[in-house]
């Protein structure tokens, strides 16, 4: 996501970019290291998706001060 958006590592680990989703649960981050979107929570799509062949988890990018 970094390499992406052409953010350095610090604007990462400094909290200017947030990952945010419509669910009270935060299922993905921002890996403050490496850049990389990784899973915060573990994930069962049996509960969040059973009747819905197409299981989808939408989530937002956040970047505070550059966009």
């Amino acid at each position: 996501v970094a390499k992406d958006l052409g953010l350095q590592l610090t604007e990462i680990s400094d909290n200017a970019v947030r990952v945010v989703s419509e669910s009270t649960m935060q299922y993905f981050a921002l890996h403050g290291k490496t850049g990389h979107l990784v899973t915060a929570e573990r994930i069962d799509r049996e509960q969040l998706c059973r009747l819905v062949e197409k299981c989808v988890l939408r989530c937002e990018l956040i970047v505070e001060g550059q966009m």
